[in-house]
C-alpha cells in the first residue's frame, strides 16, 4: 500500500516496503536526545550533583524509559500503527483513542511553541537583527516544512543535526576542560545546592517520559522488535550519557546551571548556534507527534481521512502564532500536568495489550493484509478510570518521581481491574473503526 510523501500512515498500519533500517530510526531518536533540553538537564544535574551523582541518576532514568519505550515500541512494531490509534485496540477504544490523541496534540504542541520561541531567542541574540516574534515565524516555518515532508525529511535532519550537535559537546568540552583537570571535575562537589539521587532521577525520567510514551509514532517504522530493542538502547543511553554528562562536567568547569552562558564561555556564537540548531531535532518530533494525533481524533470521531501535511501546516501556524505572541509562557505549568497524565496512557496500553491481550485476536486476523480491524469498542471504563486515578496519585503524591508514579499505578490499577471485571476479558467491537 503505497502512501503519498510526507503523509506517513496516520490512521492505518505501516506496511513492510515502508519500513526504515533500524539505525536511520536510531538516529532520530538520539537526535531527540541530543538537544538544548537535554544539554540544559545535564547543566543541572552538574550544577546540584557530584559528576557520579549525575551519572547514576542518569543511569536509573535511562534504564526507566528504556523499559517503557522498549515495551510500546515492540508491540507499535507488530502492529504498525501511530501512538493513538493503536490505542484504540490497547485498552481506549475509538473514542478513548480520540482523547489520546488529543490529549498528545496539546501536550506537544504546546512543547512546540515554547521551544520554537527559545529557538527563535537564540538566533536573535547570535543575529541582533529583527524583532523575536519574526524570528518565530522564521524559526517555526523551518521546522514546519521539514515535518510537512515527514519521516524520510526528518531522518536527513537528523543525519545533519546529530553530528553537528556532537561535534558541539567536543569543541565545548576540549574548549571548557583545557584548563582543569580532569579527575578534578569528576571528584569535585557540585557548585549550587545539593540535588538528592531521587531528585535527580526524576528530572531525567520526568524530562523524557512523554516521548517514551509516543515511541510507537517512531517504532512503527521498524522492521523488527530486536531494532526497537537495539535504537531504545543505543539512543537513550548514548543520548543521556553523552549530551547530559557533557553538561554536567561543563556545569561543573563553569560553575554554572545557564546552558547558554556555558556554551558561549567555552564556544562563543558558532556554539550557541549549533545548540540552537538542536532543538530543531526535538521539536521536529513534537510536531509531527502532535498532528499524527490529531489526525486520529478526527478519523475517530468524524470518520474523515485527512491530510496529515495539512494538519502539520495548520497545527504548526497555530504554535507558531502563540510562540510569537508570547503566550505559551504562561501554559507551562499547564504542560507541565500534561507531563503527569500523559504517562499513564503507555502503562495501560502496555497492560491491555501484552498481559490482558484483549483484542489481540482481530490485530492477529488483520495484521497479515495490512489492514486495520474493522470495529473497535468505543469506550472502555475501566481504562477511564484507571487513567484518571493514576493521574490523581501522580499529580498529588509527591514522593518518588512523579511521571513514574503515574504510570506504575495506571498499569496496576488497569491490570486490577481487567482481572476482576469479566466484561474486561475481552473487547467489545461494537463501532466500526472510523465511522461515526
Amino acid at each position: 500500500m503505497a502512501a503519498e510523501i510526507g503523509e506517513d500512515y496516520p490512521v492505518s498500519r505501516v506496511p513492510p516496503a515502508a519500513r526504515y533500517h533500524w539505525f536511520s530510526i536510531a538516529t532520530n531518536r538520539f537526535g531527540q536526545l541530543s538537544a538544548l533540553s537535554q544539554f540544559l538537564l545535564g547543566s543541572a544535574l552538574g550544577f546540584s550533583m557530584t559528576f557520579w551523582g549525575a551519572f547514576w541518576a542518569l543511569t536509573l532514568g535511562a534504564v526507566l524509559l528504556e523499559l517503557v519505550s522498549i515495551a510500546v515500541g515492540i508491540a507499535a512494531q507488530r502492529e504498525g500503527m501511530t501512538t493513538s490509534l493503536f490505542a484504540r485496540w490497547a485498552g481506549f477504544g475509538s473514542y478513548g483513542s480520540s482523547l489520546v490523541g488529543l490529549v498528545i496534540a496539546i501536550s506537544l504542541i504546546g512543547w512546540f511553541g515554547v521551544q520554537n520561541a527559545v529557538f527563535a531567542q537564540g538566533i536573535q541574540q547570535i543575529l541582533g537583527i529583527l524583532p523575536l516574534w519574526v524570528w518565530s515565524i522564521i524559526t517555526g516555518a523551518i521546522v514546519i516544512a521539514i515535518v510537512a515532508w515527514g519521516i524520510l525529511s526528518m531522518t536527513w535532519t537528523a543525519y545533519i543535526a546529530v553530528p553537528l550537535f556532537l561535534a558541539l559537546v567536543a569543541w565545548s568540552l576540549t574548549v571548557g576542560l583545557s584548563h582543569y583537570s580532569f579527575a578534578h571535575l569528576l571528584a569535585m562537589m557540585p557548585p549550587g545546592p545539593v540535588m538528592s539521587l531521587s531528585a535527580g532521577t526524576t528530572l531525567v525520567a520526568g524530562g523524557f517520559i512523554v516521548g517514551a510514551v509516543i515511541t510507537p509514532d517512531l517504532c512503527r517504522f521498524n522492521k523488527g522488535p530486536w531494532d526497537v530493542v537495539k535504537q531504545t538502547v543505543l539512543g537513550i543511553t548514548l543520548g543521556e550519557w553523552t549530551v547530559a554528562l557533557a553538561g554536567v562536567l561543563l556545569a561543573h568547569a563553569v560553575r554554572s546551571s545557564n546552558v547558554i552562558t556555558i556554551v558561549m564561555s567555552t564556544s562563543g556564537v558558532v556554539g550557541v548556534v549549533l545548540l540552537v540548531m538542536a532543538t530543531l531535532k526535538i521539536n521536529d518530533w513534537n510536531l509531527y507527534s502532535s498532528t499524527l494525533g490529531l489526525d486520529n481524533l478526527i478519523d475517530a470521531v468524524f470518520g474523515r481521512k485527512v491530510s496529515r501535511r495539512a494538519t502539520t501546516w495548520v497545527v504548526g501556524a497555530l504554535g507558531v502564532i502563540l510562540s510569537a505572541a508570547g503566550i505559551l509562557t504562561q501554559f507551562e505549568n499547564f504542560l507541565d500536568i500534561l507531563g503527569v497524565a500523559i504517562p499513564p496512557i503507555a502503562a495501560i496500553m502496555v497492560v491491555d495489550y501484552w498481559l490482558l491481550r484483549r483484542s489481540r485476536a482481530v490485530l492477529d486476523e488483520t495484521r497479515d493484509q495490512g489492514e486495520l480491524p474493522s470495529r473497535s469498542e468505543t469506550w472502555n471504563w475501566p481504562m477511564i478510570i484507571a487513567w484518571v486515578a493514576a493521574f490523581l496519585i501522580g499529580y498529588f503524591v509527591h514522593w518518588g518521581i512523579q511521571s513514574v508514579n503515574s504510570l506504575v499505578s495506571a498499569g496496576i490499577i488497569y491490570w486490577v481491574l481487567g482481572t476482576v471485571i469479566p466484561s474486561m476479558k475481552t473487547s467489545t467491537p461494537v463501532r466500526v473503526a472510523g465511522k461515526s
